[in-house]
């Protein structure tokens, strides 16, 4: 269920934030659902249980999910219409970065009508 790419240019903490939301959006985790272990998740992936707790925080900070004392984490009730804000924001600043490094509005039209694989 959770994988990560180890040679994508994301960081792993990224991947993993993202596809958490993935599998929320397509109700694969559920309001309510236990998600695994820092360790349990880092042993599965086989990374650092630091990225996963950065994740997780990343997530917690959010309001995706919600953690409680000595019983774990969990998918919490989240609004689809924030995610997307928030992958608009993300993307708006990122073309800004962009344009602000020389790339051409061209190149990047281009790169967002080739699909997703223009890593």
């Amino acid at each position: 269920m959770f994988s990560i790419d180890m040679q994508s240019r994301v960081p792993i903490y990224e991947q993993l934030y993202n596809r958490m939301i993935s599998l929320m959006i397509k109700e694969v985790l559920k309001r309510g659902d236990q998600l695994p272990s820092v360790r349990e998740m880092a042993k599965e992936l086989g990374v650092n249980p630091n990225t996963i707790t950065k994740a997780y925080n990343e997530l917690e900070r959010d309001g995706i999910i919600y953690s409680l004392a000595g019983r774990g984490s969990f998918v919490g009730e989240f609004d689809i219409s924030t995610i997307k804000e928030k992958a608009v924001a993300d993307f708006d600043k990122a073309v800004k970065d962009a344009l602000s490094k020389g790339v051409e509005r061209k190149e990047l039209c281009d790169r967002i009508m080739g699909g997703e694989n223009n890593d």
